[in-house]
């Protein structure tokens, strides 16, 4: 008995408490009561590749079990051979200010041959269900009076879920974590007395999944459909063993992995996908033999750790999945002001939230955000997709795959400042893969005189290129675009030439496609875009105030994109001392786009005419993305702009879905105001489950999932980032300190953010002023460091000697590894 004491004794403190934990404890873990009565309450765990959600079940755990790579679907040819053949049509009718007539005719000819519930694109779906069922010593129904001491939690900076109970005086206890370094999904289990153990798990799925039995491993195999008659599609397997430490076990078809009188347990579970691809990791056809071989290396050492050292058999288990988790997580931390509510649970947190200031609640969110981040996504993976890699269903709400119009970059804001620069490696090989398909999309559907390679609105893990089914949310074709800004923004971070050289066809390729299809439009003679649309969003043509018209030439979003892109291509060439002639080409073009306007109600325009909107209140803000993420319009460099954007932001509201209200707390920290961020916060982390009706609005859900609705992960993603971006910003070429600082954040902390050009900054403040930060160069160069708001001097101590500036602006020059001291006064 002594060793299980010591058992619990190392356990809880390891989850809560582990070595050099954070001051501020509770906000890097979410913890609970009661079991989760909906998925949205179930706590998520990733390795980046593989994930589980456990519910914290008594008499029966239901775990959502997910592989990041299982699709449905096809790589497939939707190409429209009348596409490019209406295509001047289109822009004739676009000319003379025939909107709706253009509209029509891209409805019946600029669409892929494609239905909206094509199969061939597929959907990302849940890869199965662990039900575990346990019995205790009454066969009765549990007695409330017999449960004491229920407790399920999710420690962020170990990556580890638990459920804690006692029941008839027994303390039961089951630990959960996706190893980053085994990659295998395990559970813990023990009882506090011996005999006391008892439970079957049993592996199921809705469609496609066989159970069959193999010695003592429990096989679930099947393969989803392709979309094709007759074409196989992505096959998958599950394999789960039972470890053991006494009792008796066996292994059914029917009943699944079954123990009896046993007092502690290891379930470690494998799972691999058919499915192959560039620049990624899985198997493809050695699915099956990959998915055997890790679940046999995992087990071999759990046998082996648990024969050596007893009960205490989760240590090196554990302990190398924490320190794998924790080189990534514990890179960057975060502290604000805490309140008493800090140690709520984080259900009754959120609540709380809606009635009083709880600053920390934000640090709790953005360590959520970049945990979130770390478990969705590694190298040699995929991109975290709507959902991250969390799945519930076969049908994933908008088939999970991959919006190019918002969502997949908003997955990415906060990865650089977080130093998790390593996890784009998933959306650059991603984007790579896309060329070959999206330079035949060029072709098929703008003709023969297009360049490069071009991305609409949505893609998939089949590399989908093609325009959305429906014109007036698919006609976008401005996502590659965007995308490349995203690899640009890892060379600024990083400053790695071979990374650009790398990338550099990307780039110019997406280039290359615009510069051939851009048009003069009569007005002004413009070069614009046509046709396409400001994402998602719609109006009304002048003397028609019924039918919503979505098509357009050269909405304010894409010429900001298309300005951004040009310009990092130019740098790009310069840099890499290529392309003169292109580079001349480029910059004569940006000569000829359109201007940002204004229009006479003082807010920037989102169309090249100031047409009425259909909804006002949108939730897309795509023409403020020179705000942000892009870097055309500031306080300081475009006022004018910058306060047209304002109004903008002001006549949209602070409504809005849960990616949507996550977007406007970044936008308002662009602009400095960190009171009305922190406002759209608060409308972000809103309570999203009625507690009267149990239905789901917009806002976070009770494991801070963030909910459109229904569960989208972006929100989570861009809600991070704001936090991020109120605290310090990089984008104008100086650091920025407190740029957008709330008032009730009044003292804090952070360390190890990370700003382009390749440095990491810590910082301490103090009634709402900076007093003293840390640059360490990352690589050498010169940063720029602007004054903080509050400070007159700022003594930077290097090399032993100690500068003094009162310039609003200053230079560090600092060699790679260098770090500087400075004081604000």
């Amino acid at each position: 008995m002594k060793t299980l004491v010591t058992l619990w004794m190392f356990a809880f403190p390891l989850l809560l408490c582990a070595g050099n934990a954070p001051a501020d404890s509770c906000n890097h873990q979410l913890y609970y009561t009661s079991p989760a009565a909906i998925w949205e309450e179930t706590l998520p765990l990733g390795n980046g590749r593989l994930g589980m959600m456990p519910d914290g079940g008594i008499l029966r755990e239901h775990i959502v079990l997910n592989e990041i790579s299982l699709w449905s679907g096809m790589e497939a040819d939707y190409s429209n051979p009348d596409a490019s053949k209406s295509l001047p049509a289109i822009r004739q009718l676009l000319f003379e200010g025939k909107n709706r007539e253009a509209q029509e005719l891209m409805y019946s000819s600029f669409v892929p041959k494609k239905q909206e519930t094509d199969g061939r694109y597929g959907t990302y779906q849940v890869l199965g269900d662990l039900d575990i069922d346990f019995t205790y010593r009454s066969s009765s129904p549990l007695p409330d009076s017999s449960l004491t001491n229920y407790r399920r939690a999710l420690n962020l900076r170990d990556a580890v879920a638990y459920t804690a109970f006692r029941l008839e005086d027994v303390d039961y206890r089951r630990e959960y974590f996706v190893s980053r370094d085994r990659d295998v999904m395990l559970i813990h289990l023990t009882a506090g007395r011996e005999g006391t153990l008892n439970f079957s798990a049993r592996l199921s799925r809705a469609e496609h999944g066989v159970v069959t039995v193999r010695g003592n491993t429990l096989w679930m195999d099947g393969m989803l459909e392709s979309g094709k008659p007759g074409l196989d599609g992505m096959r998958y397997r599950i394999a789960m063993q039972l470890v053991q430490n006494g009792g008796e076990s066996s292994v059914s078809p029917e009943g699944g992995i079954r123990l009896k009188n046993g007092r502690e347990a290891w379930l470690v579970l494998s799972a691999a996908t058919s499915y192959a691809a560039e620049g990624t990791d899985f198997p493809g056809g050695r699915y099956a033999e990959v998915c055997d071989s890790l679940l046999e290396s995992a087990g071999i050492r759990i046998r082996n750790e648990m024969h050596m050292r007893g009960m205490s058999a989760q240590v090196p288990a554990l302990k190398s999945h924490v320190a794998a988790h924790r080189s990534l997580y514990d890179r960057v931390s975060l502290t604000l002001p805490a309140t008493p509510d800090d140690t709520l649970p984080t259900n009754e947190r959120i609540l709380r939230f809606t009635q009083q200031e709880s600053p920390a609640l934000a640090a709790l969110y953005y360590n959520y955000g970049r945990y979130l981040l770390i478990s969705s996504t590694r190298p040699g993976s995929l991109p975290p997709n709507l959902q991250g890699l969390w799945a519930n269903g076969v049908l994933t709400p908008w088939n999970g795959d991959y919006h190019t119009n918002i969502n997949i970059q908003m997955n990415h804001w906060p990865l650089e400042q977080a130093g998790l620069s390593e996890l784009y490696q998933p959306l650059t090989a991603l984007m790579e893969r896309l060329v070959p398909s999206g330079e035949a999309s060029a072709r098929t559907f703008y003709g023969d005189e297009a360049d490069g390679w071009v991305l609409h609105m949505m893609t998939n893990v089949w590399n989908y290129t093609a325009p959305g089914e429906h014109p007036s949310w698919g006609a976008t074709n401005t996502g590659g675009a965007w995308l490349c800004a995203h690899l640009w923004e890892h060379y600024l971070y990083t400053q790695d030439k071979d990374y650009l050289r790398r990338i550099y066809p990307v780039l110019k390729g997406a280039a290359r496609f615009f510069s051939s299809t851009t048009v003069q439009e009569p007005s002004h003679g413009w070069l614009v875009t046509a046709p396409t649309s400001s994402p998602e969003n719609s109006f009304y043509v002048p003397g028609d105030s019924v039918t919503p018209v979505s098509i357009c030439m050269g909405p304010t979003m894409d010429v900001q994109l298309l300005t951004e892109l040009y310009t990092n291509v130019i740098t790009a060439a310069r840099l890499l001392d290529c392309d003169a002639d292109y580079v001349a080409k480029l910059e004569a073009d940006l000569k000829k786009f359109p201007p940002m306007q204004i229009s006479k109600e003082g807010y920037l325009q989102e169309w090249l005419e100031d047409y009425k909107e259909v909804d006002v209140q949108h939730r897309h803000v795509s023409h403020l993305y020179g705000l942000h993420p892009g870097n055309l319009i500031s306080p300081e460099s475009t006022p004018e702009l910058a306060e047209a954007c304002r109004m903008t932001l002001n006549r949209r509201g602070d409504e809005g879905t849960g990616w949507s209200r996550a977007w406007k707390i970044n936008f308002w920290a662009r602009l400095g105001d960190g009171n009305r961020a922190w406002k759209l916060f608060k409308s972000l982390l809103h309570p999203a489950v009625d507690t009267a009706t149990g239905g789901h609005g917009s806002g976070t859900f009770p494991n801070l999932f963030c909910s459109h609705p229904p569960f989208q992960i972006d929100g989570n993603y861009g809600g991070a980032a704001g936090v991020g971006e109120m605290l310090l910003q990089s984008h104008e070429g100086f650091i920025h300190l407190l740029p957008a600082l709330p008032d009730s954040w009044t003292t804090g902390n952070f360390r190890g953010m990370r700003v382009r050009g390749g440095a990491s900054i810590d910082l301490d403040w103090k009634d709402g002023r900076a007093t003293r930060a840390v640059v360490t160069a990352l690589v050498p160069g010169k940063f720029i460091l602007k004054m903080p708001t509050g400070a007159v001097r700022a003594q930077v101590k290097i090399g032993g000697r100690t500068h003094t500036y009162k310039e609003p602006v200053f230079p560090l020059d600092l060699n790679k590894g260098e770090a500087v001291t400075i004081h604000f006064l």
